[in-house]
């Protein structure tokens, strides 16, 4: 082979060489620009989410729980760039999911939904409803699943899983699917969920990571935003609380009239912070007392809601009306048509003519009163005939309604009580009981209306021990010199 021939060789293997190189060259530098683009993309996704995360957690103290899951979601949907999504919390009562925050076309994950086109497009509001609406249990569907194992769900092909739900309406379909369980410590708090990308690609293993970092994040200030939420409810409660407890005691009469040859004494504790029961005496005029105790069937503010206004109407009632069964009949028909189907009033009242002694009694279903005679030493019940205030019509009250009446001796001690006093129960669960009051009244008859009263209260407090006291606790006590 000559020289020329050699060169000729060596040149042609050189460009070639240099053709491959250069490919290769090209190759490797497209490589690097594409590995260049995706940092450079997954920089800006991730510089992007920092700043949806400052932007969502921004007053997150300041804030209520609902516009703060609104925010996180709006952050969510905007970093997976998903087209609709909702946030779903725990029921604290039911332990049961339901929608605090929902954002685009978004189909519940539970049941079916019978829709026509016309009712949504008419009416955009139908669907988030219907999705706030539902309650998911946990262990319940994809949202119960994601609740009940607290990991997340990422299903890019949801037409392939069997767990979404089907729709034929086009714009309820789910295309692709991420649930992210809200977790603080071991409790899941709720579930976040976005479907259906808006450039139609499904859901990334990305997109699930930058998720469950929003997520993690978010369970703990939606923990605190609802533990402030909480307390300060519980704060406004009390307050709540405080004054009615004080309007209410302001309703027992603080000044209990007293005339010559009677004692008249009065004790009321309730079960709760304020109750239902209530006792009043009334100067009907210089020769009559009336004596008034009774027991609403609701406890609470509604019980004393429900009392404060008998007692009004029964004051009003009283003054200078010496007919006791037209007093309860008035108040019947004044009170029966504000008293809901569940609840009730049983009432005593009493009328004394302090020069007869004569007394008279009526009894709207309440329980009778006792009178112990001082000079036999017998007990029993004054029994009168009635039915409680709410129960039935005007008619079938006043035909029922019928007066007692009862002329006391010299010694005589008469005791009217709420039920909350012979049911007060030991910590086993036995109740108090009528035998255990009479005893109790027997044990102090000689002594003043007041240390009666105090006896029994602590006959009581020696049988309950620390039990707890499931009702209010009322009684009314008239002696005769």
């Amino acid at each position: 082979m000559d020289l020329s021939a050699f060169l000729l060789i060596i040149n042609t293997f050189a460009e070639v060489t240099m053709v491959v190189l250069i490919a290769y060259l090209v190759k490797r530098g497209n490589h690097y620009k594409a590995h260049r683009n995706r940092l450079l993309r997954e920089k800006e996704v991730m510089l992007d989410y920092v700043h949806d995360v400052g932007e969502a957690f921004a007053d997150a103290e300041n804030i209520d729980l609902d516009l703060f899951l609104e925010r996180i979601l709006f952050y969510s949907m905007r970093t997976t760039k998903a087209g609709a999504g909702a946030i779903f919390m725990v029921e604290p009562e039911t332990e049961s999911l339901r929608a605090r925050a929902v954002a685009g076309i978004f189909p519940p994950l539970s049941g079916s939904i019978d829709i026509l086109p016309e009712e949504v497009t008419s009416d955009a509001g139908y669907l988030e409803n219907l999705v706030r609406s539902q309650h998911v249990s946990k262990g319940k569907g994809l949202l119960g699943e994601t609740a009940d194992f607290g990991v997340s769900i990422l299903i890019e092909d949801a037409e392939r899983d069997a767990r979404v739900p089907r729709y034929n309406l086009e714009y309820l379909k789910i295309n692709s699917i991420i649930l992210i369980p809200m977790r603080f410590r071991n409790r899941v708090l709720g579930v976040l969920v976005v479907i259906n990308r808006t450039d139609g690609n499904p859901f990334s293993q990305e997109n699930q990571d930058l998720l469950e970092g929003l997520a993690a994040q978010a369970s703990t200030s939606a923990h605190f935003i609802s533990l402030r939420e909480t307390i300060e409810a519980k704060h406004r409660m009390d307050h709540d609380l405080n004054v009615a407890r004080n309007i209410q005691a302001s309703l027992l009469p603080a000044n209990i009239p007293q005339v010559e040859g009677f004692e008249i004494a009065g004790f009321s504790r309730p079960a709760l912070a304020i109750g239902g029961d209530y006792y009043d005496v009334i100067r009907i005029d210089d020769k009559h007392i009336g004596l008034s105790i009774a027991d609403v069937s609701g406890k609470g503010i509604s019980g004393a809601i429900l009392m404060s206004s008998c007692r009004a109407v029964l004051r009003a009632q009283a003054h200078n009306n010496l007919d006791a069964t037209a007093v309860l009949k008035e108040v019947n028909d004044a009170m029966s048509e504000d008293i809901s189907e569940d609840m009730f009033i049983s009432m005593l009242y009493m009328i004394l003519n302090v020069e007869t002694r004569n007394l008279s009694i009526v009894r709207a279903g309440h329980t009778p009163p006792l009178i112990l005679r001082g000079v036999t030493g017998e007990m029993k019940e004054i029994d009168a005939k009635g039915i409680a205030i709410g129960l039935t019509d005007s008619k079938v009250f006043n035909n029922m309604l019928k007066e007692g009446s009862i002329v006391l001796e010299p010694g005589d001690c008469v005791v009217a009580y709420t039920d909350g006093i012979t049911e007060a129960m030991d910590p086993s669960g036995n109740e108090w009981g009528l035998n255990a009051l009479q005893d109790a009244i027997r044990m102090t008859a000689d002594k003043p209306a007041e240390s009666i009263l105090a006896n029994i209260t602590e006959r009581i407090a020696e049988f309950t021990g620390n039990g707890h006291q499931y009702d209010d606790m009322t009684m009314m006590a008239l002696k005769t010199n």
